[in-house]
């Protein structure tokens, strides 16, 4: 049987919010798609947002379109970020650091999918891993600490992809050397994702710490995921598809903005769209598949990653 949706019928809305002024909450990948509809969300709620964004030009734009809405004085800054560079990354969080004094929610919302041939990074990681995990494995490293005083939430954006493919972490070959696809390469990269979310939730809950980690996914949204990143096939395949099975990047925020700021969500809970599949629908509760509660590999996934990234950290 089904599980009753503790928001009603209807699911999670935004319209469950109240004033959410004096909050700051920091978004990766907030120029386009979900992560601009969350941006607008905390905005007209009289939040503070940094976005965290690769692309300088985009996020200027974002930023003025946000305030021709909102007003001149919304409060929305940008910091440059790559997620596929782990420097930049540093920078990031350290300029973070320098000049965001609280953090109510880290939203690791940034991805891309489907990467049509295989593409290594600045630090030798498949580029779907290495932006999708290993960035956001560093970027929160980095500010656990500003989360944890802020009493604050570490929200991880991840995918229904997590459970496709080949459900496991390739250990002996991440990178897909031996047999690169798009596809498995980005399922594995969301199970990384979750791997880490559980693990995190674990390790938060032992050491006691003030922090609340929350894991949810949008659905089938239209957005510019692919664009940059697909191969033309998937891409026309997508354009067509989605005018049937997909939502708007607005609905697909509302997952992540529920993660961050709704007050009654519990933890190891995956948080979404619970129809047609959770890939569209009224937001709440969604099962769990087992391969993210595999303790095991998440403690070998938590371990490899501070290896990879130089940078051992435990809340």
């Amino acid at each position: 049987m089904a599980k009753t949706n503790p928001f009603g019928p209807k699911g999670w809305t935004p319209d469950r919010l109240g004033s959410l002024a004096g909050k700051t909450y920091v978004i990766t990948g907030a120029n386009s798609g979900a992560g601009f509809e969350a941006s607008r969300v905390f905005l007209s709620k009289g939040a503070s947002v940094v976005m965290l964004n690769r692309s300088d030009q985009k996020s200027s734009v974002a930023i003025a379109a946000l305030k021709e809405e909102f007003g001149s004085n919304a409060d929305v800054t940008f910091i440059q970020m790559d997620l596929a560079d782990l420097d930049s990354v540093r920078k990031a969080a350290a300029e973070v650091l320098q000049h965001v004094p609280r953090i109510d929610a880290l939203i690791c919302n940034a991805a891309i999918a489907q990467v049509a041939k295989q593409e290594i990074t600045a630090d030798g990681f498949e580029s779907q891993l290495g932006v999708n995990h290993f960035g956001h494995f560093l970027l929160c490293g980095m500010l656990f600490e500003r989360v944890e005083a802020s009493a604050g939430r570490i929200v991880v954006v991840g995918s229904n992809a997590y459970k496709m493919g080949l459900k496991k972490i390739q250990f002996e070959d991440l990178n897909f050397d031996e047999n690169y696809t798009a596809w498995n390469a980005y399922a594995q990269s969301k199970l990384a994702q979750m791997m880490f979310a559980c693990e995190l939730q674990r390790r938060v809950g032992a050491a006691g710490k003030n922090v609340t980690v929350q894991v949810c996914h949008p659905g089938a949204s239209r957005t510019n995921l692919l664009q940059d990143t697909a191969s033309t096939f998937n891409k026309m395949a997508w354009a067509v598809l989605s005018r049937f099975i997909a939502q708007s990047a607005e609905r697909g925020s509302w997952p992540e903005v529920m993660c961050a700021a709704e007050p009654e969500v519990e933890s190891v809970k995956l948080y979404g769209p619970t129809k047609r599949g959770q890939m569209v629908g009224p937001v709440g509760e969604c099962p769990l598949d087992d391969c993210a509660l595999d303790r095991e590999a998440a403690a070998k996934l938590w371990m490899l990653s501070e290896q990879k990234t130089s940078a051992a950290w435990s809340p």
